[in-house]
């Protein structure tokens, strides 16, 4: 019987785009993958020992997912059937099923492959389970998506996890070298003309060749240069999704990059989360957080200067207001650093978990009514300001609780003052006796 989207032949005299005439033969000849397909990398070593388990492709588009798939099902002696989760609904993944399990019944095997399979859902996923595990489909599933949150653990227990990386320009170069082959001339374009080619097709092999495909079919007897390249084609939109992975994996290189003193690398992704069209303010908002859970007190300006930077983009708007933001973020890079409050904070909340419902000691609580004055409400507490030197070194946490240390400041920026302060506070209270 026909499989579910199997398609009538195509006549050899219809028109393949050059993506497709370029499709590799055989897994030797996929480019830019050898981390997974080597010999002695993991798929490689599955396939020489006749083991080949169900598979999940993670990576970037056009960087040889669905390729890999179809060449895997080849060189096993599956069946390949391809489906999309955004096409795909219960009922198809039935008739999918069930066809699998009478090619099963007359010695045939499948190999399912499933692209943008994170768009399934739970109920979804789990029905793959019962078929992959009495061997009626060995799937392989393909997502841009982090699988470790879009797939169930259920699906990812019973599968192993290749990441496929974005192709880097010596890859795309020679690509780009087959297609000429393949087309029967070069490219018409000079040498920062071809590598403008290759950058604007930002790691995406598919894309590349689309770009070539257009590139091949104007009529010219010069070589273009690089202006006369950009002229004509339009510039690839950067790989960004603002609720993926590229958002949280961009905006975590730049809180890094930060944290780590260096402006130049917080610029870069600062201006790569703006060109994938981020919203400003966002990035005002982690802007901000970064002053206070990176620098902190060793230098209590940062905080403002984040402030005002997010004020001065309210009032100018976009673009000029992205500039107040920048400048924040080289104050921050360059700012002395200190987690100091952070962990201390982090440190509190762990302990007032702990310590329940704790009152505080009787010494410092207010007594407004007599009844409480009889219960001994606020006597003995000591007045700091009727100290010699401002300082009673009382104990104020609850009555039987350890004292707790969670400040402790670093030796960097304005912290060093404040850790001065806290040793003097420090050193009086023991002198005192207090706890």
């Amino acid at each position: 019987m026909a499989d579910l989207f199997d398609s009538a032949p195509v006549p050899d005299n219809a028109r393949r785009p050059l993506a497709d005439r370029l499709r590799p033969a055989k897994l030797a000849d996929v480019i830019g993958q050898d981390q997974v397909l080597g010999p002695d990398a993991p798929l490689g070593t599955m396939l020489a020992s006749g083991s080949l388990s169900s598979l999940i492709f993670w990576g970037p588009p056009g960087v040889g997912k669905t390729t890999i798939a179809r060449l895997l099902a080849d060189e096993t002696d599956l069946h390949f059937v391809q489906i999309s989760a955004i096409f795909t609904g219960v009922p198809e993944l039935r008739k999918v099923f069930e066809a699998a399990k009478m090619r099963r019944q007359n010695g045939k095997g499948t190999l399912l492959f499933v692209d943008e399979i994170h768009r399934f859902n739970k109920a979804q996923q789990d029905g793959f389970l019962p078929h992959m595990e009495d061997g009626t489909i060995l799937l392989v599933g393909a997502t841009t998506e982090n699988p470790s949150f879009e797939l169930n653990a259920a699906v990812l227990s019973r599968a192993q996890v290749f990441i496929l990386k974005r192709l880097d320009l010596k890859d795309l170069e020679l690509l780009a070298q087959r297609a000429e082959k393949e087309l029967g001339k070069p490219l018409p374009l000079d040498g920062p003309a071809r590598e403008a080619l290759l950058e604007m097709a930002d790691g995406d092999g598919r894309a590349l060749l689309n770009l070539i495909e257009q590139t091949a079919a104007w009529k010219t007897d010069a070589k273009l240069t690089a202006d006369d390249l950009t002229k004509r084609l339009m510039k690839r939109a950067a790989k960004y999704d603002k609720s993926g992975d590229e958002h949280y994996n961009l905006i975590s290189a730049l809180h890094k990059s930060v944290r780590g003193s260096d402006p130049d690398a917080a610029l870069y992704w600062f201006a790569r989360m703006l060109a994938g069209g981020e919203d400003p303010r966002f990035l005002a908002r982690r802007i901000t957080r970064m002053a206070v859970e990176d620098i902190g007190l060793a230098d209590p300006q940062a905080q403002a200067v984040c402030l005002q930077s997010w004020e001065t983009y309210e009032r100018l708007g976009s673009p000029e207001g992205e500039l107040a933001l920048a400048q924040a973020l080289v104050y921050l890079a360059l700012a002395p650093k200190s987690n100091a409050t952070y962990v201390a904070y982090k440190g509190a909340v762990k302990a007032a978990k702990q310590s329940g419902s704790e009152p505080p000691p009787a010494h410092i609580l207010n007594a407004p009514t007599s009844l409480m004055k009889e219960q001994g409400f606020g006597a003995g507490y000591a007045y700091d300001h009727d100290a010699e030197d401002g300082f009673s070194g009382q104990n104020y946490f609850p009555e039987g609780m350890k004292r707790g240390v969670y400040y402790t400041p670093v030796d960097r920026g304005f912290e060093r003052e404040l850790k001065k302060r806290v040793d003097y506070f420090a050193g009086l209270r023991a002198k005192r006796g207090k706890n």
